[in-house]
């Protein structure tokens, strides 16, 4: 073989192998419980997550490559989410990731993706120091689309007090790290309000019955149940107080909408009040696309966790945008296009017009948050 003929072997192969890399799949993490109590959340998150990225692939792509998903179970479990978070940096060598629906897993999981300076949306997960937790670097890497517990607490405590004009609160709250770290917002914006719960009472993440913490409240003489936990202990909860023959509105943080709340609780869940950014109402366009869509793909009627599957659909919506503003899918550059989109996304939670900043990973803002309320099997907008 002749040099030339070496020299044009050699240029051949560089070139199908820049092309071979040209047509790579740009892969995004997708983390969050599929299996147990938070699974409504995780599925539905994962689900929307799935229908934005089909919208994506089918125009294309984004920087002329497909989007594959690398999708995790985390199982709500903080060890799991750290496990998850390595292999999809190390192994998959993803983009970015979203999810994140527990605090507590994100929290322990999300570290991983700052010390790689590779993004991560949490679209789920609330605790309010979520997006502080590195916030002393110099660059932060941890992005939200979903509603900080700063924002619902204030809401909850401003229907409870201000709107409904109780001056006797008790609080319920789980035992993990979305719980209390909940309750002690909540208990904050309560002081400033001048109110001391007549109650504040633990409870496990399983528990069946919770009789002990609803009778000390019903002896505090409390008008109402504020919560801060997930579903099916949300809904025992709910059935426990309708044994006791107590019946006090209950008031508490976003996942009081989600379906193994209402279908567990039955007419006892009737009137429950919480947060919300996104309700399945098709009330603009792009919410009826996004609904039916979703109702198509998955063969449901209601979503069993519309505020995570909305939310879910966003984050990637808003990714995208950073990766084709960026035009490329380095960590840093993609990050610094958050910080700065200079076109408006559309999303079916909000449009966000420069959602984030250098210091505020915040896509949601207290306007975007409405009132919902449990009626006879969905959640509707409260009055």
């Amino acid at each position: 073989m002749t040099y030339k003929t070496q020299a044009l072997v050699a240029a051949a192969l560089m070139t199908l192998a820049m092309s071979s890399q040209a047509a790579d799949p740009i892969k995004i993490g997708v983390s969050g419980p599929y299996t147990g109590g938070s699974a409504p959340m995780g599925a539905s998150m994962r689900d929307g997550v799935k229908l934005a990225v089909a919208e994506i692939n089918a125009q294309g792509g984004l920087l002329g490559r497909q989007v594959q998903l690398v999708e995790r179970d985390d199982e709500a479990k903080n060890e799991r989410g750290v496990q998850i978070a390595q292999e999809l940096i190390n192994k998959e060598k993803v983009v970015a990731t979203v999810g994140f629906i527990n605090t507590g897993v994100a929290l322990a999981s999300q570290r991983f993706y700052q010390e790689a300076k590779i993004p991560v949306i949490n679209n789920v997960a609330t605790g309010s120091v979520i997006t502080k937790q590195f916030e002393k670097d110099k660059d932060n890497y941890v992005f939200r689309t979903s509603a900080s517990d700063q924002i619902q607490a204030k809401m909850i405590a401003d229907e409870a007090v201000d709107k409904q004009k109780y001056t006797k609160v008790a609080i319920l709250a789980d035992s993990t790290n979305y719980g209390q770290l909940g309750r002690e917002d909540l208990e904050k914006v309560l002081a400033a309000k001048k109110i001391t719960p007549v109650a504040v009472e633990k409870y496990n993440i399983k528990d069946v019955d919770m009789t002990a913490q609803l009778l000390k409240s019903k002896q505090g003489g409390a008008q109402v149940v504020l919560t801060y936990g997930i579903g099916p202990e949300l809904a025992q909860i709910a059935n426990g107080m309708e044994k006791l023959n107590w019946h006090v509105p209950i008031i508490g943080s976003w996942p009081l909408s989600m379906g193994n709340f209402i279908d567990n609780s039955g007419k006892n869940g009737n009137g429950a009040r919480m947060p919300q950014t996104f309700i399945q109402d098709g009330n603009t366009p792009k919410r009826k696309a996004f609904i039916e869509a979703y109702q198509k793909a998955y063969k449901v009627d209601r979503m069993p966790s519309a505020v995570s599957a909305a939310q879910g659909y966003d984050s990637i919506l808003l990714l995208a945008a950073a990766i084709k503003q960026a035009n490329s899918t380095d960590g840093e550059k993609v990050r610094a296009a958050l910080e700065n989109l200079n076109t408006k996304v559309e999303g079916v939670v909000t449009t966000y017009d420069k959602p984030f900043t250098h210091d505020d990973h915040e896509a949601i803002k207290p306007a975007t948050v409405v009132m919902g309320e449990v009626k006879n099997g969905r959640v509707v907008l409260g009055k």
